[in-house]
């Protein structure tokens, strides 16, 4: 079957994952679901495809719904990814995939019980340019052994966890939030995981606001080969939206930070870095859609790829649990 029917879950991120969709050849979008139900007809209206679904009851009872995309609120994913399991679809979510070691273990299960249907969450910075080359160098050894990853997620959007949704969900995570991309980031780059973590957090910049939990989080990991990464989660900051990483091998070090993205290859005082023109952002966030759907079409397994997104949870919620226990925590993985 070349036809892939599709539904859309959740339509403000999700706008997106539409979008792409339906700028997909062999992709035809079946459902839309939003709690707005004027975003959903106006969606509907302006796509061409689709139709606005009642209830989600209508997109998993559906059979000709082959790939169901997952953007509702964090706390909603978890439930929403098992059951498209379970329906027999295959899965694309944002992130976080789930919120808790007993929620990663039953998306495991179910996805092993799916005959290993694809499931992938939609870390997007993997699809920067910048980002794909830098993976490339790695692999190639262009900046030698590397011994240290440093990446920053500044939020800079303080009212998104004092005002929106994200204060209401209960024990929400900065980490799981946010900082999750430059995890992700981390593991896909090297090619490594980590063993251990440690972390600490602070809720400073939102004391007095109804926001109870960490607005900063910063997580040191040790790895089996002696690779220090260091990933923090800046949601209070006084900064615009942005990210920074800085990535160390013995041949070289790459930055990219508000001047853009550059490569040191000399430690003598007088060599300038190479600036490198390539975008540390994809085109849009659902730049990762069409190789998720041609990997569904051509047939090719998806089990490495998720594997990592399951890694990538493990050890995302390792940091969370290193709070709790304010020590250093080993990851556990599935």
């Amino acid at each position: 079957m070349r036809e892939l029917g599709v539904a859309v879950i959740g339509l403000g991120v999700g706008e997106q994952h539409a979008r792409a969709y339906a700028d997909l050849e062999h992709c035809v979008i079946r459902w839309l679901y939003d709690i707005d139900e004027v975003r959903m007809h106006r969606l509907v209206k302006e796509l061409g495809q689709g139709a606005a679904a009642g209830t989600l009851e209508t997109v998993w009872d559906d059979p000709s719904v082959r790939v169901v995309s997952i953007a509702s609120y964090d706390d909603a994913h978890y439930e929403q990814v098992v059951r498209g399991l379970r329906s027999g679809k295959h899965v694309f979510v944002e992130k976080p995939m789930c919120r808790s070691v007993e929620e990663l273990r039953e998306i495991r299960d179910a996805w092993k019980e799916s005959d290993h249907r694809h499931l992938a969450s939609n870390l997007v910075l993997r699809a920067a340019p910048v980002y794909k080359w830098l993976r490339d160098a790695v692999d190639s050894g262009d900046l030698g052994e590397i011994y240290a990853f440093d990446g920053d997620y500044l939020y800079g959007r303080l009212s998104k966890i004092t005002e929106g949704w994200r204060g209401s969900v209960e024990s929400y995570s900065v980490m799981q939030g946010g900082g999750i991309h430059l995890l992700d980031l981390m593991l896909w780059v090297t090619g490594q995981k980590p063993v251990s973590v440690t972390a600490s957090g602070n809720r400073i910049c939102t004391s007095g606001s109804d926001f109870h939990y960490d607005d900063f989080v910063a997580a040191t990991f040790g790895f089996q080969s002696g690779l220090i990464g260091r990933v923090s989660a800046n949601f209070g900051c006084v900064h615009r939206h942005q990210h920074v990483v800085r990535l160390f091998g013995t041949k070289g070090t790459f930055i990219y930070d508000d001047r853009g993205p550059r490569l040191y290859s000399s430690r003598d005082p007088s060599s300038a870095a190479a600036s490198l023109d390539l975008d540390a952002l994809p085109d849009s966030k659902g730049a990762l859609i069409p190789g998720f759907v041609a990997g569904i079409l051509d047939g090719v397994p998806g089990a490495a790829e998720t594997q990592h997104e399951l890694d990538l949870i493990a050890a995302c919620l390792s940091v969370d649990r290193s709070l709790q226990t304010r020590g250093p925590v080993e990851i556990q993985y599935l």
